[in-house]
């Protein structure tokens, strides 16, 4: 009996852990990606446009996605506690 406790309470760990890393990686990917985008642009248009002045860096989302993405990322995390808590 104690030792299937066990093994329930890893699996439970483990699947906690592989929420908090799939997490983890959304938020990082939502806060570096922009950024990542808007310097390949601008890098290209600095190759296309040798002799003139170099263009300020485009608009990449900016606070306008901070909404959507605070939503979704607090809304995933009351369903997977919610999931979790029913175990």
């Amino acid at each position: 009996m104690q030792a299937a406790w066990r093994q329930s309470k890893q699996k439970e760990d483990w699947m906690k852990r592989t929420i908090f890393l799939a997490t983890a990686a959304l938020l990082a990917m939502l806060v570096l990606m922009p950024m990542a985008m808007a310097q390949d642009t601008t890098m290209m248009m600095e190759g296309s446009m040798a002799g003139s002045t170099t263009p300020g860096v485009p608009e990449s989302g900016g606070p306008a996605i901070l909404l959507p993405a605070a939503a979704l990322l607090l809304g995933s995390g009351i369903l997977t506690y919610a999931i979790l808590r029913r175990r």
